[in-house]
């Protein structure tokens, strides 16, 4: 077998996990106000056992009603009422020869004030209304009025060791916890524990890192408490130390424990060095948590003060962290689990040979492809649809949870769906479809798994469509993963793609299809009024066509897409200045990725223009009118970069639409979006065909 060690069996305490893949917690939202396990989401972890992933470890699930809940759509273990539902979900998983680990979790100061107290009314309501009338009562009014309050800190204060600085993420006001609230916390943790014990899960996973709880009372950046539980290192793992004693009091000493645990908080890499602990002090901590004798230790890093560092963007490199997980193991006696960004089973096997870590941790692996296991063991690597850290399942996961949606994927269209079957009645009936892009291509594996016969047209040498563009600024090559993995799966699915031809009806005509479904994609937005000698789009940077060098640039829009490119001509010499017309850079663009950037840009002193109308483009600068005070200004510049947006490239489309039985529209010639929509878009026609 070409990977020994990543199927090779081995056990976290008595339990023995038949391979060495571990599916990472990760909350999305399929959950209800009660904590119980809802059916889709007993579906969408089975699906990963099913794919042949050795151990699943659930998202974080709730120990506290009150202070601990971070989502109305989240696991919980705080009340007996929750054992049952967490049976089936451990029955499900048992039967594909997986097991089933609970990370318990507390959010501390880490939560969203409007979360504090909420749940148990909500639970209360839920039964007491007419079905689903107090999900539109929350999410349509409760919330929204609740966000406001809490921007004004008006709601109940998070819980956290002291109270501190507030978190950059949830930006909640926070208070500190009384030593009888601590206990309280403690035993509330060995409770679950014991729930889960109960419903027949193999054991537990305890959260002490990303900023939770637990690693708010290992951290001296937000436990500045002065007694038992708070100064030294030793006070500092008390917390963590007695939740474990509660545990092994309520559970007995064969239940296994793993303490997911922070070893760096990465504060420097955000430029507060000094601030919180580094690798050493987690060495220490490491070290002390094996001689408790808990089972295995799941090495993170990071928090949410330092998000990208353990929830990386796409420019990241695999491994990069790799370090945190060997320095552990050199430390400690037991196995050691860590995620490392690992995107392909070669990366994999080489970490476990050298001798890094003894479980490959997958998480957003797993969203992407449930089947990722069985894909590697079958040696059918090439069909397994990678994880591109794109971000858009924590981004849509938290814009879900304000009104009742759940996390989705941009390369896996079935997540959430788990249940849902495709239909195999093509019955060999012709479908055309123009593009190649992720709309396209999406649209064709789906109609060829139906047992359509599908020919794609593409107008370009090649397949990827707009992916051919977001791939090009530096180290954004993952996207392209994207495109690539498309491709491999639908020519294996016996897909006909012809390149290098521009689809009309006549062409479409000759293939006597019975469906046409157009995606076109889009092309850049280029106004009339500021054509000229000296300005281009953002795609005639993307693509090559234009290749500035060492000279003065003006970026016209502030979306990820120009900042991005502005990345790119900053490496080639060009001092940019980016000009936004609204009130702030990138609005709109998700926190994260704006993290990512923007430290880059600064570096290489990027100038930015915020409530910046562009209202002239001369020959060697640009005039900008301040959208408030109306002032003009102007900018010294030798080329004008357009990046305004895209606009659907439908004129195919219209062309045809009366032409044959059965026309459909999606992607970005439907609706500009993002790859998530293009996929989307794509699985949704393909399941209303008949």
């Amino acid at each position: 077998m070409k990977y020994n060690m990543l199927f090779s069996p081995m056990k976290i305490g008595n339990v023995e996990i038949k391979n060495r893949v571990v599916m990472a917690p990760m909350l999305m939202g399929f959950g209800q106000f009660n904590g119980n396990a809802t059916d889709k989401m007993i579906d969408y972890y089975e699906e990963r056992a099913k794919g042949g992933t050795g151990l699943i470890i659930t998202e974080i699930t709730r120990v506290n009603d009150l202070t601990g809940a971070s989502s109305f759509g989240q696991l919980a273990a705080s009340k007996d009422r929750n054992i049952a539902s967490m049976s089936k979900l451990a029955d499900r998983i048992h039967k594909h020869g997986a097991k089933i680990f609970v990370e318990l979790h507390h959010p501390g100061r880490q939560n969203v004030n409007l979360m504090i107290n909420t749940v148990p009314i909500s639970v209360i309501c839920d039964n007491i209304m007419p079905k689903n009338s107090y999900s539109k009562l929350l999410y349509g009014c409760i919330v929204p009025i609740g966000k406001k309050l809490v921007e004004k800190d008006l709601f109940f204060r998070t819980s956290g060791p002291s109270k501190c600085d507030k978190s950059k993420f949830s930006e909640s006001a926070n208070k500190g916890l009384s030593v009888s609230q601590i206990k309280k916390i403690i035993d509330q943790f060995g409770d679950a524990a014991l729930r889960v014990k109960k419903a027949g899960c193999d054991g537990v996973e305890i959260h002490a890192s990303h900023g939770y709880l637990v690693q708010q009372f290992l951290s001296p950046a937000t436990n500045k408490r002065t007694d038992e539980y708070g100064g030294s290192l030793e006070n500092r793992m008390r917390f963590l130390l007695e939740i474990i004693d509660n545990v092994r009091k309520k559970c007995g000493k064969d239940f296994p424990i793993i303490v997911r645990l922070t070893v760096d908080e990465m504060y420097e890499k955000v430029g507060q060095k000094g601030k919180g602990y580094n690798l050493s002090e987690g060495i220490e901590m490491a070290k002390i948590l094996d001689k408790k004798g808990i089972d295995a230790i799941d090495v993170s890093s990071a928090g949410y003060d330092t998000f990208n560092y353990w929830l990386e963007p796409t420019t990241f490199e695999c491994g990069w962290r790799k370090h945190l997980a060997e320095e552990v193991k050199k430390a400690v006696h037991i196995p050691v689990i860590a995620a490392n960004l690992i995107r392909s089973p070669e990366q994999a096997e080489q970490q476990l040979e050298d001798g890094i870590q003894d479980f490959i941790s997958l998480g957003r692996p797993h969203i992407a492809d449930p089947h990722w296991c069985n894909k590697v063991f079958e040696n059918r690597e090439d069909e397994i649809k990678r994880c591109i850290c794109c971000l858009y399942c924590f981004e849509s996961m938290m814009e879900g949870a304000y009104v009742g949606d759940h996390g989705h994927c941009s390369v896996n269209p079935f997540v959430g769906r788990e249940s849902e079957k495709l239909k195999e009645n093509g019955n060999g009936r012709k479908v055309v479809i123009i593009g190649a892009g992720a709309a396209g291509l999406t649209a064709a594996e789906l109609l060829a798994k139906r047992k359509f016969d599908v020919t794609v047209i593409e107008k370009e040498k090649s397949y990827g469509g707009q992916l051919n563009l977001a791939d090009k600024p530096p180290h954004k090559e993952k996207i392209h993963w994207c495109a690539d993995d498309l491709y491999a799966n639908v020519k294996k699915a016996g897909v006909k793609l012809i390149f290098g031809v521009t689809a009309n009806k006549d062409i479409i005509s000759s293939y006597n299809p019975e469906i046409v479904i157009n995606a076109t994609g889009g092309s850049a937005v280029y106004p009339n009024a500021f054509k000229g000698e000296n300005v281009v789009t953002v795609t005639q940077i993307l693509n090559g066509n234009v290749k500035p060098e060492n000279q003065k640039i003006c970026v016209i829009g502030s979306g990820m897409t120009g900042l991005e490119a502005s990345e790119m001509l900053c490496e080639t010499g060009n001092k940019v200045s980016v000009v936004e017309m609204a009130d702030r850079i990138a609005p709109g663009a998700w926190f994260q990725q704006l993290d990512d950037v923007l430290p880059k840009l600064k570096k290489h002193n990027t100038e930015f223009f915020t409530s910046a109308k562009l209202t002239k483009i001369e020959k060697n600068s640009i005039v900008v009118e301040n959208t408030k005070t109306k002032k003009q200004k102007e900018i010294a510049c030798d080329l004008v970069v357009l990046s305004l947006g895209v606009k659907s490239d439908n004129s195919l489309y219209e062309e045809i639409k009366g032409s044959f039985d059965k026309v459909y529209n999606i992607g970005d010639s439907s609706k500009v979006g993002r790859i998530y929509n293009a996929t989307e878009s794509a699985y949704r026609i393909v399941k209303s065909i008949d």
